[in-house]
C-alpha cells in the first residue's frame, strides 16, 4: 500500500507541474507577458555554468585518479610514435570538446530571456562557414596522413635481419613456434593438426624439421622481430600492450607485425620498481568463457641471452620422435641428424641446436 501511495503522490506532482506549464504557455500564446520569465528562468540559466564547472571537475578527477593505471612509456621503437599520435589526437579532441562546451553551457546563461531583449536575426555567414569547414578539414587531413605514415612504417616489410616467430591462437591458449638454425619457419598444413602437432607443422618442408615450440616468448632487445600470426579456430587478437603491438589473428588469413623491443624485462622491472613485472601477450577478442586463459609471458633479453636460450631449446621432432614417420624419405636423414643434434654438412657445430 505504501508503494501505491508514493506512486500516486508522484503522479499528482507531475500532473500539477504539467498544468502550471500549460497555463504559462497559454499566457504566452495569448500575448500576455505576465510571469513570462520568472525565477525558474534565472535558476535554469544559472544551472548551465554550474553544470559545466562541476562536470569539468569530475572529468579532471576521473583522469587524475585513473592515470596511475595508464600504461608506462612504450618498450618499442615504433611505440613512441604511436603514443605521440594518440596524445596529439587526444589534445585536439579535448581542445574542441572544451571550446564547444564552453559555448554550449555559457551562452544559455549569457543570453537568457529578459524582458525587452530581442534576438538578433542572423541567418547565415558564408565567410564563417568557410572558416569552420576549412580548419577541421586541414586538421583532419594532417592527422590522417600522419597516422597513415606511422601505420605504413609499422606494417611494412620487416628487415631481412628480423627474427621470425609464429604465433597461433586457439581456444583457449597461444601456441608459439620458433625456427631452428636455418632461421626459417617451416610451412604448416591444417590437415596435419593433431593433439601434439597443434600448429600443423608440415614435415614435407625441410625448413620445418628443426622448428620448436616454446612455452614462453623470448625476444632480443634492440633487434627487429617479425610475428607471423594466424588463428586455428575463431578470431583472436595478438595484444602486447607495453610494445604497442596489436594485430588480429584471423582464421584462414595470416597476418603479420614487426617491431623492435628496446627495453629488457630487467630494465622494466627497475623502471617500474616492480621485481615481479613481466611483459605479456594477451587476447583482446572475447572468444569464449575461458578467454581469460589466453596469456603468454614475454621475456626480453640481450641478444646473447636470446641466442643461448635458442640453443637450449629442443626441436619438435626430438621431443616427439614418433613423428619421424611423417617425414618423407628424402628428408629422413636430415630429420634424424636434427634429432641427434648433429650439424648439417657445411654448418659449424656451434650453430646447431
Amino acid at each position: 500500500m505504501s508503494y501505491i501511495l508514493i506512486t500516486v503522490a508522484i503522479l499528482v506532482l507531475v500532473i500539477f507541474a504539467m498544468i502550471v506549464r500549460t497555463v504559462n504557455l497559454l499566457e504566452v500564446f495569448s500575448g500576455s507577458f505576465y510571469k513570462r520569465a520568472g525565477t525558474s528562468n534565472k535558476v535554469n540559466a544559472l544551472l548551465f555554468p554550474i553544470t559545466f564547472i562541476l562536470g569539468t571537475i569530475a572529468i579532471v578527477w576521473s583522469y587524475s585518479s585513473a592515470s596511475k593505471e595508464f600504461l608506462p612509456a612504450p618498450s618499442s621503437v615504433h611505440g613512441k610514435e604511436v603514443d605521440f599520435i594518440f596524445w596529439l589526437d587526444m589534445g585536439i579532441i579535448v581542445f574542441v570538446f572544451v571550446a564547444t562546451h564552453i559555448l554550449l553551457f555559457f551562452f544559455p546563461y549569457m543570453y537568457q530571456f529578459k524582458e525587452g531583449r530581442k534576438a538578433y536575426y542572423y541567418p547565415d555567414n558564408n565567410k564563417l562557414e568557410v572558416i569552420w569547414t576549412t580548419i577541421p578539414a586541414i586538421v583532419l587531413a594532417v592527422l590522417v596522413f600522419t597516422g597513415w605514415r606511422v601505420w605504413t612504417d609499422i606494417t611494412g616489410e620487416a628487415p631481412k635481419s628480423a627474427y621470425n616467430i609464429e604465433i597461433v591462437g586457439k581456444q583457449f591458449n597461444w601456441m608459439v613456434r620458433y625456427p631452428g638454425t636455418d632461421g626459417i619457419i617451416g610451412k604448416h598444413n591444417f590437415r596435419k593438426i593433431d593433439a601434439l602437432n597443434e600448429v600443423g607443422i608440415d614435415f614435407d618442408d625441410k625448413a620445418a624439421l628443426d622448428d620448436f615450440m616454446a612455452n614462453e616468448i623470448h625476444l632480443p632487445v634492440g633487434k627487429p622481430v617479425e610475428l607471423k600470426i594466424r588463428a586455428r579456430d575463431v578470431l583472436h587478437s595478438v595484444f602486447m600492450p607495453h610494445f604497442r603491438v596489436k594485430m588480429d589473428a584471423v582464421p584462414g588469413m595470416p597476418t603479420r607485425f614487426w617491431f623492435i623491443p628496446d627495453k629488457t624485462t630487467a630494465d622494466m622491472r627497475t623502471e617500474l620498481r616492480n621485481p615481479n613485472f613481466n611483459y605479456e601477450l594477451a587476447c583482446t577478442e572475447i572468444c569464449g568463457r575461458n578467454h581469460f586463459g589466453m596469456r603468454k609471458v614475454i621475456v626480453v633479453e640481450s641478444e646473447e641471452e636470446y641466442l643461448e636460450w635458442l640453443k637450449s631449446q629442443e626441436v619438435f621432432l626430438a621431443k616427439n620422435p614418433d613423428y619421424i614417420k611423417n617425414v618423407p624419405e628424402k628428408l629422413r636423414a636430415d630429420a634424424e641428424r636434427i634429432i641427434s643434434k648433429k650439424p648439417a654438412e657445411g654448418v659449424p657445430a656451434q650453430a646447431a641446436l
